[in-house]
C-alpha cells in the first residue's frame, strides 16, 4: 500500500465577516497517497482555493487536522509552515510567477536559494535536470519575455520540481493557456506522474479532471464527491486529436 503523503482530518476554515461567520470548510476528510493525480474541483465559493491555501500551508484550519509527509502542520510557527512549504510542496501558479528579468535557469533556482545544505554547483546542476525534464532543456537562458506561455509554465513546472517536493500542487495551472498548450502541460503532468510524482490540480474545468486520477468535488464547503476516474484520457493522444497547426 502507498503511504498517505496527505491526511485531512475534520477540517474547518471560518472566516468572521462583520456579524457574520462563512463556513468555507466544513468538516472535511480525505488521505492523498503517495503517486495519485488528484483533481480539487469546484465552482466560485466551493471552498476550493481555502483547501488550496491550507494544503500549500498559506493558512490554518479553525480545527481539525491536517498533516503532510508525517508531519502535523496544526501548531507549527510561520518559520516552521515556509519550510515545510519549500521542502514538500512544489507550487504551480495560474500566472506563472516568474521573475520577469531573470532567467529560466535563475528562476528555476529560487527555491534552492533558501536551502543551505544545496551548493552553488549542485542548485545549477539541479535547475539544469528540472529544465531537462519539462523539455526546456535548450532555453536555459531565455526570460519570461522570450518564452511562449506555455514554456512558461513549463518553467514553473521545473521549478516546483528543483527541491524534490513530496508533492505539486498546482493552481488553476492551465487557466491562461489555449486548449493545446493546455494539452501539452497536462501531457507533461502525466509523464510526472508516471514517473511517481504525487501531484494535486486545483481547477474549475471537468475536462482537465479527466486527465486525473481522481476527483474530489467540493460544494459550499463540503465534499460533494471523491471518486476515482476508471478511464483517464491520455493528454497526449487528445492533443493528437487537434487540428494541425500552420506553420
Amino acid at each position: 500500500m502507498s503511504k498517505a503523503i496527505i491526511k485531512i482530518e475534520d477540517l474547518k476554515r471560518e472566516f468572521t465577516m462583520g456579524n457574520e461567520t462563512v463556513h468555507a470548510l466544513r468538516g472535511i476528510s480525505f488521505d492523498i497517497k503517495e503517486g495519485e493525480f488528484v483533481t480539487i474541483m469546484g465552482s466560485s465559493g466551493s471552498g476550493k482555493s481555502t483547501m488550496l491555501n491550507i494544503l500549500g500551508c498559506l493558512d490554518q484550519p479553525t480545527s481539525g487536522n491536517y498533516d503532510i509527509d508525517g508531519v502535523s502542520v496544526k501548531d507549527l510557527s510561520r518559520n516552521e509552515l515556509a519550510t515545510i512549504r519549500n521542502e514538500k510542496i512544489g507550487f504551480i501558479f495560474q500566472s506563472y510567477n516568474l521573475l520577469a528579468r531573470t532567467s529560466a535557469i535563475e528562476n528555476v533556482e529560487l527555491p534552492l536559494l533558501y536551502n543551505s545544505k544545496v551548493s552553488t554547483e549542485e542548485r545549477r546542476k539541479r535547475a539544469i535536470e528540472a529544465l531537462q525534464k519539462v523539455g526546456l532543456g535548450e532555453r536555459l537562458h531565455h526570460t519570461p519575455a522570450q518564452l511562449s506561455g506555455g514554456q512558461q509554465q513549463r518553467v514553473a513546472i521545473a521549478r516546483s520540481l528543483v527541491n524534490n517536493p513530496v508533492m505539486i500542487l498546482a493552481d488553476e495551472a492551465t487557466g491562461n493557456l489555449d486548449t493545446r498548450t493546455s494539452y501539452e502541460i497536462m501531457s507533461l503532468f502525466q509523464e510526472l506522474n508516471k514517473q511517481g510524482i504525487t501531484i494535486t490540480f486545483v481547477t474549475h474545468e471537468p475536462d482537465i479532471a479527466t486527465f486525473s486520477s481522481r476527483t474530489i468535488v467540493l460544494k459550499d464547503g463540503d465534499i460533494m464527491q471523491d471518486y476515482n476516474n476508471h478511464n483517464i484520457l491520455s493528454a497526449a493522444s487528445e492533443l493528437a486529436k487537434l487540428p494541425k497547426q500552420d506553420d
